[in-house]
Protein backbone atom coordinates (compact mmCIF):
# COMPACT_ATOMS: atom_id res chain seq x y z
CA UNK A 1 0.00 0.00 0.00
CA UNK A 2 2.86 2.32 0.89
CA UNK A 3 4.45 1.61 -2.51
CA UNK A 4 1.35 2.77 -4.40
CA UNK A 5 0.89 5.88 -2.25
CA UNK A 6 4.54 6.83 -2.80
CA UNK A 7 4.15 6.29 -6.55
CA UNK A 8 1.10 8.56 -6.61
CA UNK A 9 3.00 11.26 -4.71
CA UNK A 10 5.98 11.02 -7.07
CA UNK A 11 3.71 11.19 -10.14
CA UNK A 12 1.90 14.22 -8.73
CA UNK A 13 5.24 15.97 -8.12
CA UNK A 14 6.37 15.26 -11.68
CA UNK A 15 3.16 16.66 -13.11
CA UNK A 16 3.37 19.81 -10.99
CA UNK A 17 6.98 20.50 -11.93
CA UNK A 18 6.53 19.96 -15.66
CA UNK A 19 2.89 21.00 -16.13
CA UNK A 20 3.53 23.45 -19.06
CA UNK A 21 5.26 20.69 -21.04
CA UNK A 22 2.67 18.16 -19.92
CA UNK A 23 -0.12 20.46 -21.13
CA UNK A 24 1.50 20.95 -24.56
CA UNK A 25 1.98 17.20 -24.86
CA UNK A 26 -1.66 16.63 -23.95
CA UNK A 27 -2.77 19.11 -26.63
CA UNK A 28 -0.51 17.45 -29.21
CA UNK A 29 -1.83 13.98 -28.43
CA UNK A 30 -5.42 15.24 -28.55
CA UNK A 31 -4.92 16.92 -31.92
CA UNK A 32 -3.19 13.85 -33.34
CA UNK A 33 -6.04 11.60 -32.24
CA UNK A 34 -8.57 14.12 -33.56
CA UNK A 35 -6.94 14.30 -37.01
CA UNK A 36 -6.59 10.53 -37.33
CA UNK A 37 -10.10 9.82 -36.00
CA UNK A 38 -11.64 12.46 -38.27
CA UNK A 39 -10.39 10.85 -41.47
CA UNK A 40 -10.94 7.35 -40.14
CA UNK A 41 -14.56 8.24 -39.35
CA UNK A 42 -15.08 9.53 -42.90
CA UNK A 43 -13.48 6.39 -44.32
CA UNK A 44 -15.63 3.98 -42.28
CA UNK A 45 -18.76 5.86 -43.31
CA UNK A 46 -17.71 5.79 -46.96
CA UNK A 47 -17.42 2.00 -46.73
CA UNK A 48 -20.99 1.86 -45.42
CA UNK A 49 -22.04 4.20 -48.22
CA UNK A 50 -20.42 1.93 -50.80
CA UNK A 51 -22.43 -1.00 -49.48
CA UNK A 52 -25.61 1.10 -49.55
CA UNK A 53 -25.02 2.37 -53.08
CA UNK A 54 -24.32 -1.19 -54.14
CA UNK A 55 -28.01 -1.94 -53.53
CA UNK A 56 -28.89 -0.06 -56.72
CA UNK A 57 -25.86 -1.10 -58.74
CA UNK A 58 -26.47 -3.33 -61.74
CA UNK A 59 -24.68 -4.17 -64.96
CA UNK A 60 -26.84 -4.43 -68.07
CA UNK A 61 -25.58 -6.66 -70.88
CA UNK A 62 -27.26 -5.96 -74.21
CA UNK A 63 -27.47 -9.01 -76.51
CA UNK A 64 -27.81 -9.55 -80.24
CA UNK A 65 -30.52 -12.20 -79.88
CA UNK A 66 -32.67 -13.56 -77.10
CA UNK A 67 -30.89 -16.62 -75.61
CA UNK A 68 -32.72 -19.94 -75.38
CA UNK A 69 -33.00 -21.69 -72.01
CA UNK A 70 -29.87 -23.77 -72.55
CA UNK A 71 -27.92 -20.68 -73.51
CA UNK A 72 -29.27 -18.81 -70.48
CA UNK A 73 -27.98 -21.54 -68.16
CA UNK A 74 -24.58 -21.35 -69.84
CA UNK A 75 -24.44 -17.57 -69.46
CA UNK A 76 -25.38 -17.81 -65.79
CA UNK A 77 -22.52 -20.26 -65.18
CA UNK A 78 -20.02 -18.01 -66.95
CA UNK A 79 -21.12 -14.97 -64.96
CA UNK A 80 -21.11 -16.64 -61.53
CA UNK A 81 -17.78 -18.36 -62.21
CA UNK A 82 -16.13 -14.95 -62.58
CA UNK A 83 -17.78 -13.22 -59.60
CA UNK A 84 -20.52 -14.03 -57.07
CA UNK A 85 -23.70 -12.05 -57.72
CA UNK A 86 -26.96 -11.34 -55.92
CA UNK A 87 -29.25 -11.89 -58.91
CA UNK A 88 -29.32 -12.37 -62.68
CA UNK A 89 -32.36 -11.32 -64.71
CA UNK A 90 -33.00 -12.00 -68.39
CA UNK A 91 -35.08 -9.32 -70.13
CA UNK A 92 -36.72 -10.11 -73.46
CA UNK A 93 -37.60 -7.58 -76.16
CA UNK A 94 -41.24 -7.64 -75.08
CA UNK A 95 -40.28 -7.08 -71.44
CA UNK A 96 -38.03 -4.17 -72.42
CA UNK A 97 -40.83 -2.68 -74.58
CA UNK A 98 -43.35 -2.91 -71.73
CA UNK A 99 -40.88 -1.35 -69.31
CA UNK A 100 -40.20 1.53 -71.70
CA UNK A 101 -43.94 2.09 -72.17
CA UNK A 102 -44.38 2.22 -68.42
CA UNK A 103 -41.55 4.72 -68.04
CA UNK A 104 -43.01 7.00 -70.73
CA UNK A 105 -46.30 7.24 -68.88
CA UNK A 106 -48.58 9.78 -70.58
CA UNK A 107 -46.23 9.93 -73.58
CA UNK A 108 -46.64 6.25 -74.40
CA UNK A 109 -48.29 7.12 -77.74
CA UNK A 110 -44.84 7.68 -79.25
CA UNK A 111 -44.54 3.88 -79.34
CA UNK A 112 -47.76 3.32 -81.30
CA UNK A 113 -45.98 2.81 -84.63
CA UNK A 114 -43.17 0.73 -83.15
CA UNK A 115 -42.83 -2.88 -82.12
CA UNK A 116 -40.51 -4.53 -79.58
CA UNK A 117 -38.06 -5.66 -82.24
CA UNK A 118 -36.14 -2.35 -82.15
CA UNK A 119 -35.10 -3.00 -78.53
CA UNK A 120 -32.28 -5.44 -77.75
CA UNK A 121 -32.75 -8.24 -75.20
CA UNK A 122 -30.56 -7.90 -72.14
CA UNK A 123 -29.24 -9.48 -68.98
CA UNK A 124 -29.29 -7.51 -65.71
CA UNK A 125 -26.57 -8.57 -63.27
CA UNK A 126 -26.79 -7.42 -59.64
CA UNK A 127 -23.35 -7.87 -58.00
CA UNK A 128 -22.67 -8.47 -54.33
CA UNK A 129 -23.24 -5.37 -52.22
CA UNK A 130 -19.84 -4.48 -50.79
CA UNK A 131 -16.94 -2.13 -51.39
CA UNK A 132 -14.74 -4.88 -52.83
CA UNK A 133 -17.31 -5.43 -55.61
CA UNK A 134 -17.25 -1.74 -56.46
CA UNK A 135 -13.46 -1.87 -56.67
CA UNK A 136 -13.39 -4.59 -59.35
CA UNK A 137 -16.63 -3.70 -61.15
CA UNK A 138 -14.73 -2.39 -64.18
CA UNK A 139 -12.95 -5.73 -64.66
CA UNK A 140 -16.28 -7.48 -64.21
CA UNK A 141 -17.78 -5.26 -66.93
CA UNK A 142 -14.92 -6.02 -69.32
CA UNK A 143 -15.42 -9.74 -68.74
CA UNK A 144 -19.18 -9.52 -69.32
CA UNK A 145 -18.58 -7.80 -72.65
CA UNK A 146 -16.81 -10.98 -73.86
CA UNK A 147 -19.83 -13.21 -73.25
CA UNK A 148 -21.35 -14.87 -76.35
CA UNK A 149 -23.79 -12.53 -78.10
CA UNK A 150 -22.94 -9.50 -75.92
CA UNK A 151 -23.08 -6.15 -77.75
CA UNK A 152 -22.50 -3.69 -74.92
CA UNK A 153 -22.26 -3.57 -71.13
CA UNK A 154 -23.64 -0.54 -69.32
CA UNK A 155 -23.41 0.52 -65.66
CA UNK A 156 -22.87 3.67 -63.62
CA UNK A 157 -19.22 3.80 -64.63
CA UNK A 158 -18.58 7.46 -63.84
CA UNK A 159 -19.81 7.48 -60.23
CA UNK A 160 -18.25 4.08 -59.49
CA UNK A 161 -14.83 5.29 -60.66
CA UNK A 162 -15.11 8.55 -58.73
CA UNK A 163 -16.20 6.70 -55.60
CA UNK A 164 -13.24 4.31 -55.89
CA UNK A 165 -10.78 7.17 -56.37
CA UNK A 166 -12.21 8.93 -53.33
CA UNK A 167 -12.01 5.85 -51.09
CA UNK A 168 -8.42 5.20 -52.21
CA UNK A 169 -7.54 8.81 -51.36
CA UNK A 170 -9.14 8.38 -47.95
CA UNK A 171 -7.12 5.19 -47.38
CA UNK A 172 -3.89 7.12 -48.01
CA UNK A 173 -4.97 9.97 -45.74
CA UNK A 174 -5.93 7.54 -42.95
CA UNK A 175 -2.54 5.81 -43.22
CA UNK A 176 -0.68 9.14 -43.18
CA UNK A 177 -2.69 10.47 -40.24
CA UNK A 178 -2.13 7.18 -38.41
CA UNK A 179 1.61 7.53 -39.00
CA UNK A 180 1.36 11.13 -37.73
CA UNK A 181 -0.43 9.90 -34.61
CA UNK A 182 2.28 7.32 -33.91
CA UNK A 183 5.19 9.71 -34.48
CA UNK A 184 3.86 12.76 -32.63
CA UNK A 185 2.43 10.83 -29.70
CA UNK A 186 5.53 8.74 -29.14
CA UNK A 187 7.93 11.65 -29.64
CA UNK A 188 6.07 14.19 -27.49
CA UNK A 189 5.56 11.83 -24.57
CA UNK A 190 9.16 10.64 -24.77
CA UNK A 191 10.37 14.26 -24.88
CA UNK A 192 8.23 15.27 -21.89
CA UNK A 193 9.40 12.36 -19.76
CA UNK A 194 12.97 12.99 -20.86
CA UNK A 195 12.74 16.53 -19.46
CA UNK A 196 11.33 15.19 -16.19
CA UNK A 197 14.13 12.64 -15.94
CA UNK A 198 16.82 15.26 -16.61
CA UNK A 199 15.26 17.64 -14.05
CA UNK A 200 15.28 14.92 -11.40
CA UNK A 201 18.51 13.19 -12.40
CA UNK A 202 20.28 13.88 -9.09
CA UNK A 203 17.24 12.81 -7.05
CA UNK A 204 16.89 9.59 -9.06
CA UNK A 205 20.56 8.75 -8.55
CA UNK A 206 20.12 9.17 -4.79
CA UNK A 207 17.09 6.88 -4.88
CA UNK A 208 19.09 4.21 -6.68
CA UNK A 209 21.92 4.49 -4.15
CA UNK A 210 19.36 4.02 -1.37
CA UNK A 211 18.23 0.78 -2.97
CA UNK A 212 15.19 1.87 -4.98
CA UNK A 213 14.25 -0.70 -7.60
CA UNK A 214 13.92 0.02 -11.30
CA UNK A 215 10.15 -0.44 -11.08
CA UNK A 216 9.95 2.09 -8.25
CA UNK A 217 11.81 4.68 -10.34
CA UNK A 218 10.15 3.83 -13.64
CA UNK A 219 6.50 3.53 -12.60
CA UNK A 220 5.70 7.26 -11.95
CA UNK A 221 6.93 8.18 -15.43
CA UNK A 222 4.97 5.35 -17.05
CA UNK A 223 1.86 6.51 -15.21
CA UNK A 224 2.41 9.92 -16.78
CA UNK A 225 2.43 8.28 -20.19
CA UNK A 226 -0.72 6.35 -19.30
CA UNK A 227 -2.50 9.54 -18.26
CA UNK A 228 -1.39 11.32 -21.42
CA UNK A 229 -2.78 8.47 -23.50
CA UNK A 230 -6.12 8.31 -21.69
CA UNK A 231 -6.73 12.04 -21.44
CA UNK A 232 -5.30 12.93 -24.86
CA UNK A 233 -7.29 10.31 -26.78
CA UNK A 234 -10.45 11.01 -24.76
CA UNK A 235 -10.24 14.75 -25.44
CA UNK A 236 -9.55 14.14 -29.13
CA UNK A 237 -12.52 11.78 -29.48
CA UNK A 238 -14.75 14.12 -27.48
CA UNK A 239 -13.83 17.01 -29.79
CA UNK A 240 -14.58 14.80 -32.80
CA UNK A 241 -17.96 13.82 -31.33
CA UNK A 242 -18.97 17.45 -30.82
CA UNK A 243 -17.81 18.22 -34.39
CA UNK A 244 -19.84 15.25 -35.63
CA UNK A 245 -22.94 16.43 -33.77
CA UNK A 246 -22.52 19.97 -35.09
CA UNK A 247 -22.25 18.73 -38.67
CA UNK A 248 -25.31 16.52 -38.23
CA UNK A 249 -27.36 19.42 -36.88
CA UNK A 250 -25.96 22.03 -39.29
CA UNK A 251 -26.47 19.96 -42.43
CA UNK A 252 -29.60 18.03 -41.48
CA UNK A 253 -32.31 17.71 -44.12
CA UNK A 254 -32.02 16.81 -47.82
CA UNK A 255 -28.42 16.52 -48.86
CA UNK A 256 -25.41 14.25 -48.90
CA UNK A 257 -25.67 13.32 -45.22
CA UNK A 258 -29.06 11.79 -45.92
CA UNK A 259 -27.43 9.65 -48.61
CA UNK A 260 -24.41 8.71 -46.49
CA UNK A 261 -26.31 8.10 -43.22
CA UNK A 262 -23.31 9.38 -41.25
CA UNK A 263 -22.71 7.52 -37.95
CA UNK A 264 -20.14 7.82 -35.17
CA UNK A 265 -17.69 5.16 -33.99
CA UNK A 266 -18.97 2.12 -32.15
CA UNK A 267 -17.85 1.67 -28.50
CA UNK A 268 -15.45 -1.05 -29.67
CA UNK A 269 -13.67 1.29 -32.10
CA UNK A 270 -13.52 4.03 -29.45
CA UNK A 271 -11.96 1.57 -26.99
CA UNK A 272 -9.39 0.46 -29.56
CA UNK A 273 -8.35 4.06 -30.36
CA UNK A 274 -7.93 4.86 -26.66
CA UNK A 275 -6.02 1.63 -26.04
CA UNK A 276 -3.63 2.27 -28.95
CA UNK A 277 -3.02 5.82 -27.73
CA UNK A 278 -2.20 4.51 -24.24
CA UNK A 279 0.22 1.92 -25.67
CA UNK A 280 1.96 4.58 -27.79
CA UNK A 281 2.29 6.98 -24.86
CA UNK A 282 3.60 4.34 -22.47
CA UNK A 283 5.94 3.08 -25.20
CA UNK A 284 7.30 6.59 -25.72
CA UNK A 285 7.91 6.97 -21.99
CA UNK A 286 9.54 3.57 -21.70
CA UNK A 287 11.91 4.23 -24.60
CA UNK A 288 12.94 7.55 -23.07
CA UNK A 289 13.62 5.94 -19.70
CA UNK A 290 15.73 3.19 -21.23
CA UNK A 291 17.84 5.67 -23.14
CA UNK A 292 18.46 8.25 -20.45
CA UNK A 293 18.35 6.23 -17.24
CA UNK A 294 19.95 2.99 -18.45
CA UNK A 295 17.37 0.93 -16.56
Amino acid sequence: MKFFSTIVVQTSRNLQKTWPTQFMTLVTVSLSVLIFSFFFLIYTNMIKTGEKLGDDLRLTIYLEEEPVLEMQAQLVRKITNFSPVEEIRFTSRDDAFNRLAKQLGDNVEVLDDLDPSFLPPSIEVYPKKNLATLAHIQRFSEYLSTLPGAIKVQYGQEWVERFNYFTKLLQIIVLLSGFLLIMTTTFMVAYTIRLAVVARQAELEILRLLGATNNYIRTPFLIEGFLQGVLGSSLGLAALFFLYRWIKLRFSGPGILQLVDFTFFSPTIIGIIIAVSIILCIGGGFSSLRKFMRI
